[in-house]
């Protein structure tokens, strides 16, 4: 591990519920902290307050406010996968329905808090865990989203890798942009116009 990681990794793991549960608390007081206040005024101090505990506790499980970001930035990574992929109408003609529910699952996962995605796109500190949550994501999202088109009767691509790659990468980096910038006109655009690509 390095230095610069050390500094963004949690101080402990939680091993019993009580603490689980009082890191959650930390993780959603310092969510909400950072879209109230920014990330520059978004203190521990403010984030302890808001989870109802003293700042020495809050530091027993995160080391300062780049751990608590990096870890939220993880968390939000993983837990965006499409939901609605085992549901899909997969026969002839319904393509564009296919890449609707992508474009509407991806947004979906991005619709809680704007000015947080804000925040942990522009701010987030990049450690280990970061690029690894990046590319497990990555990978489970293009390899659903290939076995969707390979599966498919109006998908001729001969490569079905790339073409997977190509629609993940563009959804998820206009996705992002969009849903930080606080454009919900857009968003709106963006899934019809991708649903008919």
């Amino acid at each position: 591990m390095t230095p610069g990681d050390r500094r963004l990794a949690p101080r402990r793991e939680p091993r019993q519920v009580r603490a689980e549960l009082t890191r959650e608390r930390v993780l959603t007081a310092a969510a909400q902290v950072f879209a109230e206040y920014g990330y520059a005024a978004g203190t521990t101090n403010r984030i302890a307050e808001r989870a109802r505990m003293s700042i020495g506790s809050l530091y027993q499980y995160f080391p300062n406010k780049d751990a608590i970001l990096a870890e939220l930035l993880v968390r939000h990574i993983d837990r965006g996968s499409w939901t609605g992929a085992e549901e899909l109408d997969m026969t002839p003609g319904s393509l564009e329905g296919v890449i609707r529910s992508l474009v509407r699952d991806a947004i979906d996962n991005h619709r809680d808090d704007p000015q947080l995605l804000q925040i942990m796109i522009e701010v987030a500190p990049v450690s280990s865990d970061l690029i690894e949550a990046i590319d497990r994501h990555g990978k489970a999202r293009v390899s659903q989203v290939r076995e969707v088109f390979a599966r498919h009767p109006d998908v001729q691509v001969k490569d079905l890798d790339m073409a997977a790659e190509l629609v993940v990468g563009t959804l998820e980096m206009n996705t992002h942009k969009l849903m930080a910038t606080l454009h919900p006109d857009q968003v709106e655009r963006l899934e019809t116009e991708l649903g008919r690509v």
